[in-house]
């Protein structure tokens, strides 16, 4: 959930296959304003299913994005992500906080496939004012090693994080700030990546389930270029054009089944889980993947529910030279993450 306080300014920094993002929020206002966006490319193979294969260029790329961002980094927000990180929904006997955090570790291992001598663990519990016997608590465990590794990447870069947040968590304090009416029952939120999507499930506001599929914008591309025999540069032109081609659709099929397959699947398993499980009612998508003409709409139609594109900035307001040359619709997808890491506030 996003949390509002009197701290000045705060960088969301986003650091993913495709690009390095910052965003950068200043909070001394009534309300949050976006004060600066900086987007850095990055090589190909510098990152490649979330590990980073080179860390000097990914460093430098980091250096390259704070820097350009024009703040001091004194409140600086990164994530982790990715298959080393579980967040769960669970139930277990009523508590207090002190002695529920004396207990989590038990409970943890019971649902979490780590050692636990290896993994960082957090928790909230959901329903404080509740007077049931049991209580429902998110839990939130991540390897350490992921975590360190992260904290190594920004040093190397010359900067170090305040907070060490979790992508799905950012990506639902940017929907809870951007969609506040779409908060009741539950809605899956699809960051479509350049090497994978992550799928958030939020059941009234809160993330209750998180999965990672090996899809994303390089899959495409590449399953482009071999259909028809064109190089990467113009089958990336393909996939950011604004109208459909038909060259389009038979990867758009193949590689959306699996979206919707793998979200149908997600949505079984908390079913079978939990009986207060409700029906997924929307899917909102953002990450580059989303931007993929024709993409939202065949998955609309396969899952018979409604796919839209998220707005990191729909209810954001946004300095004039925030964005420069950017433009504000093909970027604002990208920026979910970075706005919802930039949205938290240092302690």
């Amino acid at each position: 959930m996003a949390l509002f306080g009197r701290k000045k300014i705060t960088i969301g920094l986003d650091v993913g296959s495709g690009f390095v993002k910052a965003a950068v929020i200043d909070h001394s206002g009534a309300s949050p304003e976006l004060v600066k966006v900086v987007l850095t490319p990055l090589h190909d193979n510098a990152i490649v299913e979330g590990d980073v294969m080179d860390h000097g260029i990914v460093a430098e790329a980091v250096r390259q994005t704070i820097t350009a961002a024009g703040v001091k980094p004194t409140r600086l927000v990164a994530a982790v992500g990715g298959r080393d990180v579980i967040v769960k929904k669970i139930s277990m006997e009523r508590v207090k906080e002190a002695q529920a955090r004396e207990l989590i570790r038990w409970e943890a291992e019971q649902h979490v496939p780590f050692d636990m001598d290896s993994v960082e663990l957090d928790f909230q519990i959901l329903d404080p004012d509740d007077d049931g016997l049991d209580m429902s608590v998110l839990l939130v465990a991540a390897k350490r090693e992921l975590v360190e590794s992260k904290r190594t990447l920004l040093q190397e870069a010359g900067f170090t994080a305040s907070i060490i947040d979790v992508d799905s968590f950012a990506l639902s304090n940017a929907f809870e700030v951007n969609y506040p009416d779409e908060l009741h029952g539950t809605v899956a939120l699809l960051n479509i990546g350049n090497e994978q999507t992550n799928l958030n499930i939020i059941d009234e506001g809160v993330p209750i389930l998180t999965r990672d599929f090996g899809v994303g914008t390089r899959r495409l591309r590449e399953d482009i270029q071999r259909e028809f025999g064109i190089n990467s540069d113009e089958a990336e032109q393909l996939l950011r054009g604004f109208d459909r081609s038909p060259m389009l659709d038979g990867t758009i099929a193949l590689r959306g089944e699996e979206l919707a397959v793998g979200l149908e699947r997600a949505a079984t398993f908390l079913a079978s889980a939990s009986r207060t499980f409700g029906q997924i009612r929307a899917v909102y998508a953002c990450g580059g993947g989303s931007r993929v003409p024709g993409l939202l709409t065949w998955m609309s139609d396969r899952l018979r529910m409604p796919v839209q594109s998220a707005n990191a900035l729909a209810r954001i307001a946004v300095r004039d030279d925030a964005l420069e040359f950017l433009s504000t619709d093909e970027v604002a997808p990208l920026l979910m993450v970075p706005v919802g890491l930039a949205l938290r506030t240092a302690a």
